[in-house]
């Protein structure tokens, strides 16, 4: 497999010489069309002066140059975009891959992603997920961020926070490891998002409520009789005074009955179509999506039974869509400044929201599930895309039986760059016991849990996980790290973590002991805010009342004294992280290696970090 780098890379320089040069047409026929609309006005000009016919011919002939140079400029403009959608795609998966966050659209924090199936492992909760920055700027979501429509990035987000089960796990990491070496393909789906332009989930949720709502017309049908029935009598009215028979005042009246009707029950009328209207914009970009999915050959179950959903009661996705945008010139005419005389004949309206409910008769109860099909996609997409970008990641094993422990070889942070990014062996559980982390300020304590809690959330959800190896059990994930006070609620640093806290508890004691999932928890420096006497008795019963609810978890702390605790003495697996610091001609140094190292911390760093930054003389 080429290096990804290279690739994109390539790819890149590929595209921008293809856009110059369409860039460089675009600017000829412009003036191409130009010179020809300024030519055909002058010879049609001098025809008008000279009465010559064959100058109004030839000023005719230029002139059908010129409206096929007005095709030409149009398709050479969405080949522009199609293009220029295709750098975008390929300079964020560069991005992407120098964790180049800045050059990354952030992720939507309106996002609403759907509410976990039932029976499904509970949802990664609120301060969890900040712990772990799962969402918004640097964040897992943003590493993932391929999903282009808005149903895309609630499920990529959905699946972030809801642990997927096992049998789940397995079937996306099959699908995603076929979707990752076809690139083009995932570029593609990728540039049709960019294209749609539907970064406002509100329109994809008005769309769906009309989709699966009443369909009022339908349902009130005398309307549709009366909008039927009155036009074919202007129509035949308008025959009879054509052909001399005085019908003038009746006609006249059955016109005023149309615009009484149009000014009453009309507006409901208008209404309804307005609302279709409004999303008219992504009906085509949809079908295209939907028509690449399903047309596109798979041979992985999982995307097989995508593609089936797609095709969900004998009705295409793409058929559909493709129908109900192609309805939409009809509603468009209502636009016109010639409409009025023709809505007044003919209760226009009336017919074309028939139309619309029609289809949304024929398709209410499938819409959903394509559009469910189409984020799903898209969330898999965003899976082979990191497959494929970090070929050294890979898919863990989610065990459904065999003790309760996560272990890893080779575990880094997968926000940080591949190039900086450190890897350790780990292992947390199995339970009645807790993996206890020391070391050093700046050493790597808050990294290390952040890492094992990110991989494991990349883990449930079907993704590779920065790591040479890893197995883990299915669990529940709960984070106690960037605890906060707030001055407006009245709660102060250490009332708030003895909130986080008992939450972290309650988790515990309400675990089944002979469930499937397992509790596992990451504590980073707790109980900072009291004094260090009672830190060290509160957090040693906190830990031991962990480890007895058969929760498994890990715990930093700059405490030595934890680790001899009687109580907690024989359940911890002791690791540390250390400092290199060095005195040279230049002054103090200090460097890290990052390396985790079986048993208890040496040596501390936080007076020597003080000489450091000047605050004790050297």
């Amino acid at each position: 497999m080429p290096d990804p780098t290279l690739l994109y890379t390539e790819r890149l320089q590929h595209l921008i010489a293809e856009h110059d040069l369409l860039d460089q047409r675009s600017r000829q026929v412009g003036n191409f069309n130009l010179a020809a609309f300024l030519l055909a006005f002058g010879v049609l000009a001098a025809a008008a002066f000279r009465s010559d016919w064959l100058l109004v011919g030839l000023a005719a002939l230029i002139f059908a140059g010129f409206l096929a140079g007005l095709v030409v400029l149009t398709r050479t403009r969405r080949a522009l975009q199609t293009v220029a959608a295709r750098m975008t795609v390929n300079q964020r998966a560069l991005a992407r891959i120098r964790r180049d966050w800045h050059a990354l659209p952030t992720p939507d924090a309106a996002i609403q992603p759907a509410p976990p199936a039932p029976g499904a492992p509970p949802a990664i909760d609120p301060a969890t997920a900040a712990d772990l920055d799962l969402l918004g700027h640097a964040s897992l979501e943003q590493l993932l961020g391929t999903p282009n429509t808005p149903v895309g990035r609630a499920t990529l987000r959905q699946w972030l926070l809801t642990p997927a089960a096992p049998q789940s796990v397995r079937s996306r990491q099959q699908s995603s490891a076929e979707l990752a070496p076809q690139v083009a393909f995932r570029e593609e789906i990728a540039e049709r998002g960019l294209l749609l332009d539907a970064t406002d989930q509100a329109r994809y949720a008005r769309f769906m409520a009309w989709a699966e709502g009443d369909s009022w017309l339908h349902d009130h049908r005398h309307w549709l009789w009366v909008a039927r029935g009155l036009p074919l009598l202007v129509l035949a009215l308008s025959g009879l005074l054509l052909a001399g028979y005085p019908v003038g005042l009746l006609l006249v009246a059955v016109v005023a009955v149309n615009l009484t009707i149009l000014q009453t029950v009309g507006r409901r009328v208008g209404d309804d179509i307005s609302r279709v209207a409004a999303q008219q914009g992504v009906f085509a970009a949809y079908a295209e999506l939907f028509a690449l999915l399903t047309t596109h050959a798979v041979t992985a179950p999982g995307l097989q039974a995508l593609q089936a959903r797609l095709g969900a009661g004998g009705l295409r996705a793409d058929q559909q869509m493709r129908g109900l945008a192609q309805l939409m010139p009809l509603v468009d005419i209502r636009r016109s400044l010639y409409f009025f005389p023709v809505e007044a004949a003919t209760l226009w309206s009336f017919h074309v929201l028939w139309l619309l409910e029609r289809w949304q008769r024929t398709n209410r109860a499938h819409v959903r599930t394509w559009l469910e099909a189409l984020g799903e996609a898209e969330a898999l997409l965003a899976l082979a895309a990191l497959h494929h970008d970090h070929p050294a990641w890979v898919f863990p094993e989610v065990r459904t039986a065999g003790a309760a422990a996560v272990v890893a070889h080779g575990l880094a942070h997968p926000l940080l760059p591949p190039v900086r990014a450190v890897g350790n062996d780990v292992q947390v559980g199995p339970p009645g016991s807790y993996l206890l982390v020391t070391g050093s300020n700046m050493s790597g304590k808050s990294t290390l849990l952040r890492a094992i809690g990110v991989n494991v959330v990349l883990a449930q959800m079907g993704a590779p996980v920065c790591a040479a190896q890893m197995t883990l059990p299915s669990l529940a994930l709960v984070a106690s790290m960037r605890v906060q006070d707030s001055l407006e609620a009245g709660v102060s640093f250490y009332m708030a973590e003895l909130r986080r806290l008992k939450e972290i508890v309650d988790l515990a004691d309400a675990h089944d002991a002979h469930a499937s999932v397992w509790l596992l928890y990451l504590l980073d420096e707790i109980l900072q805010g009291t004094n260090t006497a009672e830190r060290q008795i509160a957090a040693r019963r906190i830990i031991r009342h962990l480890i007895d609810a058969g929760a498994i978890g890990a715990v930093s702390t700059h405490d030595l004294t934890l680790a001899e605790a009687p109580e907690l003495k024989t359940a911890a697996q002791e690791v540390y992280f250390t400092e290199h610091f060095t005195r040279g001609a230049d002054g103090p140094s200090m460097t890290f290696d990052y390396r985790l190292r079986p048993g208890i911390a040496v040596s501390t760093n936080a007076l020597k970090l003080m000489e450091l930054v000047g605050l004790l003389p050297r």
